[in-house]
């Protein structure tokens, strides 16, 4: 099947959601499968600035045709404080630079956008579900979209072709062992 033909079968919205682990780490996969087919792939990443997020090192050194990405947030991770959770003022300014992008993003000719951690916009109140829904709204019918983050809204699981709830069954961090670098981030 020819890239073309493939294009034309693209188009799905795909939710990854839920309290376990791997939601960036599939759609991450689903990335390098669709740029090893030639597509163009666009990836946002939402409430995850700074330098903390290791994945981003190795796009930068690959620089594969057809990816560009842009990370939005302030850093989250304060040395010897370990995670902020309160949202500060450009916290809330970079989430609304994050869906403007994304929706300008949605008028270039990307074949998968990826739009890490927008679920967990609304539970932290980021983001109000309206404008992830009014976003949704404007996907135009060839874009194969994927929306990353736990708590998916229902407003938003509702446009969903393909909804995968990733849950944690055991998980080491609960006997008390830290996020590692190079697995969790």
């Amino acid at each position: 099947m020819s890239n073309i033909e493939n294009r034309h079968k693209l188009g799905k919205i795909h939710i990854y959601t839920g309290d376990g682990k791997g939601k960036t780490t599939a759609a991450l996969g689903l990335a390098v499968r669709a740029l090893g087919n030639g597509l163009r792939v666009g990836i946002i990443y939402f409430d995850k600035g700074g330098d903390y997020y290791n994945e981003r090192k190795i796009l930068d050194k690959l620089k594969p045709d057809g990816l560009e990405y842009k990370a939005f947030g302030q850093t989250r991770m304060v040395e010897k404080k370990g995670f902020r959770f309160e949202n500060v003022p450009a916290d809330f300014a970079d989430a609304e630079d994050a869906i403007l992008t994304a929706e300008k993003w949605m008028k270039k000719r990307l074949d998968l956008m990826i739009l890490d951690e927008i679920n967990t916009t609304v539970k932290t109140g980021l983001l109000k579900v309206e404008k992830i829904v009014n976003l949704l709204g404007q996907k135009p019918a060839h874009l194969e979209l994927i929306l990353t983050g736990r708590y998916a809204p229902d407003e938003v699981l509702k446009f969903g072709d393909l909804i995968t709830e990733m849950t944690m069954v055991k998980h080491y961090m609960s006997e008390g062992i830290p996020a590692r670098k190079g697995i969790e981030f």
